[in-house]
């Protein structure tokens, strides 16, 4: 029989999830005034800093809405000041017994009313200059810009009917969405309350959980995040809590809509005994290995099963009912199990194929 002894190792329970990345911010990409586009000033796919000029329509028609804006208001000036000098006049007639209390009055009102139009055209300027502005379309995010939806030559319409232009989203970080089992999350929650002090649990974005993910071509779990934000209800259909990380990707790695493999860490690390996972025999409900002891005389050892590492290594634990439990000093069958029998003598042999001479 081949034999090999337990390690201790170093290990930390974990559960894995199934997830999927989502953009940290997705802008649909829309004109505020109608016009027609001048140019487009940018390449599909492009990735473009916060401000940078994506879209820019025919500036002439709000040039010329300002400049008659402006003559508008001048207009109205020349007007304030013509109803400044007939209230001066009609004061100066009044002081004199010379004019009615009801034209003075009449010159008040025209002097005010024109103040007010002049606030309102110079509002009217603000407004139009605001237009012109919005003529040159930026990109209000930092990210990753889709297809151009129109391009050059295109009478874009604002309002309820405004077309899409073009999306962009933002890629860095980037938002990895899964869900957590109730049974899951009520265990993970006793472990923090237990290391807190009492009503001190930290909320999710202010605790720094940590996790780690894979993508579909990845071995293992090579990347880390950190998770942000828990939603405040579990979902009833599924008993499951939708959960969401954050993960740096200066390199653009990962895509949205991308599936990702999640794996959090449900406790804190500790020692413990792991063999073979293929050494691991099952009897109805229970679980047990075949070892050796110093007659070379096969011994079930019944066991429970933690953790499966991402070697094959499986982490045991002894049931509270044993008296003996497995340790490094031991030595577990791994090959020839079928050839096995409790309570017979086999020669035990190491995985290189030699004989081994226990010690009694």
């Amino acid at each position: 029989m081949t034999v090999r002894h337990p390690e201790l190792r170093q290990v930390v329970d974990s559960k894995d999830y199934n997830g999927t990345a989502a953009a940290s911010a997705t802008v649909e990409i829309r004109s505020r005034v109608r016009g027609y586009i001048q140019d487009v000033h940018f390449v599909d796919g492009q990735n473009v800093k916060a401000g940078e000029l994506l879209f820019e329509l025919d500036p002439r028609p709000f040039q010329l809405e300002i400049d008659a804006a402006r003559q508008q208001l001048a207009l109205d000036q020349a007007q304030l000041e013509a109803s400044q000098l007939d209230e001066q006049r009609q004061k100066d007639l009044m002081a004199k017994m010379a004019g009615t209390r009801a034209d003075l009055e009449k010159a008040v009102a025209t002097r005010k009313s024109w103040e007010a139009k002049i606030q309102i055209a110079q509002e009217l300027i603000r407004q139009k200059e605001l237009d012109l502005e919005y003529s040159r379309i930026t990109a209000p995010i930092s990210g990753q810009l889709s297809r151009a939806q129109l391009t050059k030559g295109n009478l874009v319409n604002a309002g309820g009917s405004d077309p899409l232009l073009t999306t962009l989203v933002a890629i860095d970080p980037i938002y990895l969405y899964f869900n957590v089992d109730e049974r899951t999350l009520l265990e993970y929650r006793a472990h923090r309350a237990s290391k807190e002090k009492a009503g001190q649990l930290p909320p999710v974005n202010e605790a720094g959980i940590p996790f780690e993910f894979g993508l579909e071509t990845e071995t293992g779990f090579p990347n880390k995040g950190v998770i942000d934000f828990a939603e405040n209800t579990i979902e009833a259909s599924t008993g499951t809590l939708q959960i969401r990380g954050r993960a740096e990707n200066a390199d653009r790695r990962y895509v949205p809509g991308s599936r990702v493999r999640i794996r959090i860490a449900t406790g804190d690390p500790y020692e413990a005994v792991c063999v073979p996972e293929i050494s691991i025999l099952s009897d109805q409900d229970k679980k047990y290995v075949l070892t050796l002891n110093a007659e070379k005389v096969v011994v079930r050892r019944d066991v429970l099963l933690g953790t499966l590492l991402d070697d094959g290594m499986q982490v045991i634990r002894t049931p509270p009912d044993s008296k003996t439990p497995l340790t490094p000093d031991d030595l577990v069958i791994t090959v020839g199990l079928q050839r096995a029998r409790i309570n017979y003598p086999v020669q035990p042999m190491n995985e290189q194929g030699e004989a081994l001479a226990l010690a009694k």
